[in-house]
C-alpha cells in the first residue's frame, strides 16, 4: 500500500519527506514488525524497536515522539487506535467481512451450542489483538461483545435480531420447556429470562448456516444453581430447599427475584454482594469482604435462594473443592 494511501485512510499528516513510498503490511506489536512494515503506536520504545525490526512507515499520535529516522514516513493522527481501525475498515470492505455485536448472555450461548467454530471468529476485547485479528484472518463473519470496540471496527455495527421464532411452554427458576424451528426441547438448564438470548442465538445460526445443537444447552457462567443443605455440601434439588446461586451481572438478579416473586411468593430469597454494590430494588444487599465471609453468610441466614454476585472464580473454586457442590 502506498504512503500516500495510508495516510489518506488515517486522516492523517506526513510529517516529513520519506524516502520510502509504500508499506508490505501493518502491525501493533513491535515484535511483529517485518522489513518493510507500517507501525501503530505512540510509546517511543516501541516504535525505536519497530525501526530496529525494519518498519518503513510509523503511524503516532504523541508529539513528544522523537523521530530518529527520517527516511521513514511519519504520519501524525489525532488518535492512534482510531486511525488503526480506520485502516482495518478499508480492509473489511476488501475482504467483505461480516460483523456482529452481542450481548455476552448471546455469546455464551453461541459458543455452547456451536458444535463447529471454524465458520465464526470471536474477536478479543483487546483492541491490539482485535486488530491484529482481522487484518490477518481470512474468516468472513465476526462477532464480539465490546460495544465500543465493535463499533470503532464498524460503526453502525449490527445486533441480534430481536423478533425471532420460538417461545416457553413451560418453565421453573432452573429449568425451562421451550419451541424452537419446530421442536420442543423439554426441562433444558436454562433460566427461562435467558431463553431470549438462545433463541436470537439460533436464528443467527440459521441465518448464516452455522452447524448447532440445542441439546447442549447448559447453564451458562452468568447463572449457576447449586442446590445445597445447611453445611454447604451439594446435595440433590429433591433433598434441600436452599439454593446458592453464583451471577456475574446484576440483570439477572433482579430478573430472577421478579420471577420469584410472580411464582413464589413464600420464598425466601437473599442477595450477597461485594461492599458498596448497589442492587436494584434492595436496599441492604448483605456485602462479604472475602470467601470466609460468603460461607458464614450461607451458614447463618435462612434463605430459600441466595444470589452471589460477583464472588470471583476463588470462592467458586474454594467451594467446589471443599464442599463438592458441582
Amino acid at each position: 500500500m502506498k504512503i500516500e494511501d495510508i495516510v489518506n485512510l488515517t486522516e492523517g499528516v506526513l510529517t516529513n519527506q520519506p524516502a520510502v513510498h509504500s508499506i508490505e503490511s501493518a502491525t501493533v506489536y513491535p515484535s511483529k514488525v517485518d522489513h518493510g512494515d507500517l507501525f501503530f503506536s505512540s510509546s517511543q520504545e516501541e516504535i525505536d524497536k519497530a525501526l530496529e525490526n525494519g518498519a518503513y512507515a510509523i503511524v503516532y499520535d504523541n508529539d513528544e515522539i522523537v523521530k530518529s529516522d527520517d527516511e521513514v514516513a511519519w504520519i501524525k493522527v489525532s488518535d492512534v487506535k482510531l486511525a488503526a481501525f480506520k485502516l482495518i475498515r478499508y480492509v473489511i470492505i476488501r475482504k467483505e467481512a461480516k460483523f456482529y455485536y452481542l450481548s455476552e448472555h448471546e455469546m455464551s450461548f453461541l459458543k455452547m451450542i456451536l458444535t463447529h467454530k471454524g465458520n465464526v471468529a470471536f474477536i478479543a476485547d483487546d483492541w491490539r489483538k482485535a486488530f491484529e485479528q482481522i487484518l490477518n484472518s481470512d474468516d468472513a463473519l465476526f462477532v464480539g461483545t465490546d460495544k465500543a470496540l465493535m463499533q470503532m471496527i464498524k460503526p453502525d455495527v449490527p445486533k441480534l435480531n430481536k423478533e425471532v421464532e420460538g417461545y416457553p411452554i413451560s418453565d421453573t427458576l432452573f429449568r425451562t420447556t421451550f419451541k424452537v424451528g419446530g421442536f420442543v426441547y423439554q426441562e433444558k438448564e436454562m433460566a427461562p429470562f435467558h431463553l431470549e438470548y438462545l433463541l436470537r442465538v439460533v436464528d443467527f445460526c440459521n441465518i448464516h448456516e452455522l452447524p448447532y445443537s440445542i441439546d447442549r444447552i447448559k447453564y451458562t457462567k452468568h447463572f449457576i444453581p447449586v442446590h445445597i443443605d445447611g453445611n454447604l455440601n451439594h446435595t440433590k434439588s429433591s433433598k434441600s430447599d436452599k439454593v446458592a446461586i453464583f451471577v456475574d451481572n446484576l440483570p439477572d438478579i433482579e430478573k430472577a427475584r421478579e420471577y420469584v416473586k410472580r411464582s413464589n411468593m413464600w420464598v425466601k430469597s437473599i442477595v450477597l454482594t461485594p461492599p458498596k454494590t448497589k442492587v436494584p430494588g434492595i436496599d441492604h444487599p448483605h456485602w462479604f469482604e472475602n470467601e470466609e465471609e460468603v460461607r458464614e453468610l450461607l451458614k447463618s441466614m435462612h434463605f430459600n435462594y441466595a444470589f452471589i454476585y460477583n464472588a470471583g472464580k476463588e470462592i467458586l473454586k474454594t467451594i467446589e473443592e471443599e464442599y463438592s457442590l458441582f
